[in-house]
């Protein structure tokens, strides 16, 4: 009976503190609903300024959560989706109560593809005669990138301006690797597959060091060339600026015409006003990007009938379901498949934003756009990433639109297996293996590998890699031979893939869709988003499951924005599967 009554207690316990869980949340959107307004979003006051802060994770592809635990905790506010950005600020041309953008933001949680089309769309924003001025306490060269499109930039007084050139690191481990005793078996194809490097050698490879050294100066002619038709310079003159540092403190900034003034914050508030028609004693009525996307503004309203479809593949490409985060094959099959039984849309746009990762989930799903293909026009519109896997599924498309920084190709796959043979043996360790025949253990952790194993995954990386350049040359109209020339898992920029055949043209999302357009024949059509994510409700609320939830903005919190993004990387890369065909370390170009 005391067991019983025990057990009755605790039953009755978690249902009470379950209970006032879900009071507190009610309790807390109550308040914050009423905070906002009556339907729960924020309000655009008439002379708004619409600040521009991209402080929050940019995805191309940021659906609203449907885990309850998230919406509650307003987890999924903590990112901005690119193409919600992209029509708020198309929105705000024509919309009367707002007067102008202030672009105000430390650091742009984004690549330089999505720096870049938001740049764009900034240059577009201009012609409706409004304003964009810019301010920040200093400037990051991605964030002055971006704030070089203002009619005027200001600075802090004590503020610094970062404009020296790009640059990015590579750790090696090898001599790490010798030292401890634990080491990765690597079987790769491809002199540039430079994703197992770190892992062989102690220093960067001469291939590696090329191709890096190309895509830079690549990519840094793109920014440069931008920022000087924004500042009336010239590319000759921009790069003097970086390599003396021209522009290192405000007043050197000023005298090079990188920046317009040095103010406080007050003080370009007041320019604000000023700018907004409003006096300088009134309040200055500001809305954030994300609350603007919050009043309806993340979307284009269109009464069309035909549609086209853009389908979202971000992230790593891994074995499984998939979600914003990884591309998994069963939710992407799951959306091509509707989109070919849905008469209305007329066309597909594929939006790739990954460095590669599983080569059957890859070659899984080139198979089902395959199928679409057949049936509706594709086109492929790339983002930051489009290499390696992100590039196999990439390459079967009618058409290929790359962003002129776009980092894609890496055409090249490799098997990684970790190794600690040599440190079980200074500890003491020994394993034994028992098998019922010749090939029936396999492969241990624990013993060195095997020349029979090595020749067999080598057999198995030569056939992938032979398949995946003979799906580009069958995508691409290339010969075997012209592929194979391009490939060897080298890295290229969208402008480089488009001279050397990897791209048909260089344009945003809303080129490839226009593209798209053109191809299905239609003029009047309507924007429609894929895949559809859906978590099962009983799944929130397995034990814990609204903790983790929680749990990667608490990491992040705790490490900051860059050791979260080297903790992410090195979490990930201990979980690769199999043979792989993705980029050898999401580069951070600085």
């Amino acid at each position: 009976m005391k067991f019983l009554r025990e057990l009755l207690a605790a039953i009755l316990g978690v249902i009470i503190a379950t209970g006032i869980m879900i009071f507190i949340f009610i309790a807390i959107i109550s308040a914050s609903a009423s905070a906002l307004g009556e339907d729960g979003k924020p309000t655009v006051k008439n002379n708004s300024v619409l600040e521009l802060k991209l402080e929050k994770t940019i995805k191309d592809y940021a659906p609203k959560s449907s885990d309850p635990f998230e919406q509650l905790l307003e987890l999924d506010d903590e990112r901005l989706g690119l193409n919600q950005i992209l029509n708020a600020i198309e929105n705000a041309k024509t919309d009367d109560r707002i007067k102008g953008i202030s672009i105000n933001t430390l650091f742009i949680n984004g690549g330089i593809a999505q720096t870049q089309a938001i740049r764009d769309k900034l240059v577009d924003f201009k012609e409706s005669g409004k304003f964009i001025l810019a301010y920040a306490d200093f400037y990051l060269q991605k964030n002055y990138y971006l704030s070089s499109v203002a009619d005027s930039i200001f600075v802090n007084p004590v503020g610094e301006i970062d404009f020296k050139g790009l640059a990015t690191e590579i750790l090696y481990y090898k001599d790490f690797e010798d030292k401890y005793g634990v080491k990765m078996e690597v079987i790769k194809h491809g002199k540039y597959k430079s994703a197992v490097e770190p892992f062989i050698t102690n220093k960067m490879s001469d291939a590696n060091k090329e191709q890096i050294t190309s895509f830079l100066n690549s990519i840094w002619k793109e920014l440069i060339t931008d920022i000087a038709k924004s500042r009336d310079k010239t590319p000759e003159e921009l790069n003097i600026i970086a390599d003396d540092l021209l522009a290192r403190n405000p007043e050197l900034a000023i005298e090079n015409k990188m920046i317009d003034g040095e103010l406080f914050l007050d003080e370009y508030e007041s320019k604000l006003k000023v700018a907004s028609g409003i006096d300088v004693d009134d309040e200055l009525n500001k809305i954030t990007i994300g609350d603007y996307i919050a009043t309806g503004k993340g979307r284009i309203k269109s009464s069309a009938s035909d549609k086209i479809a853009v389908v979202y593949a971000q992230g790593e490409i891994r074995y499984g379901k998939g979600d914003e985060n990884y591309i998994g094959q069963e939710a992407l099959i799951k959306a091509l498949r509707k989109v070919r039984k849905d008469n209305k849309i007329k066309a597909v746009v594929l939006r790739v934003n990954s460095p590669g990762g599983s080569a059957l989930v890859s070659d899984i799903i080139w198979r089902e756009l395959a199928l679409t293909k057949k049936e509706k026009p594709l086109v492929v519109s790339m983002s930051n990433y489009a290499a390696s896997g992100g590039y196999y599924i990439s390459c079967g498309a009618t058409k290929i639109v790359a962003e002129p920084t776009t980092i894609t190709g890496s055409i090249g796959v490799f098997g990684m297996i970790p190794n600690v043979h040599q440190l079980a043996g200074k500890m003491g360790i020994n394993a034994e293996q028992v098998g019922t025949n010749k090939q029936s253990v396999g492969y241990s952790a624990f013993e060195p590998l095997t020349d029979s194993f090595h020749n067999t995954v080598k057999e198995s990386i030569e056939d992938i890699y032979k398949t995946f350049v003979n799906r580009v040359a069958e995508g691409r109209g290339l010969t075997f031979a012209q592929v194979d020339s391009i490939a060897q898992g080298r890295v290229w920029t969208g402008v480089e893939a488009v001279q050397n055949g990897l791209v048909d043209q260089l344009g945003n999302l809303e080129d490839a869709v226009e593209v798209a357009a053109e191809l299905a024949e239609v003029s009047d059509y309507r924007i429609t988003n894929y895949p559809r994510y859906k978590k099962d409700f009983k799944d929130a609320f397995k034990p814990f499951a609204f903790m983790k939830a929680s749990k990667e903005n608490l990491i992040k919190e705790e490490l900051g924005s860059e050791n979260y993004t080297l903790y992410k990387n090195i979490k990930e890369f201990s979980e690769l599967k199999g043979i792989q065909a993705r980029m050898p370390y999401v580069l951070e170009i600085k």
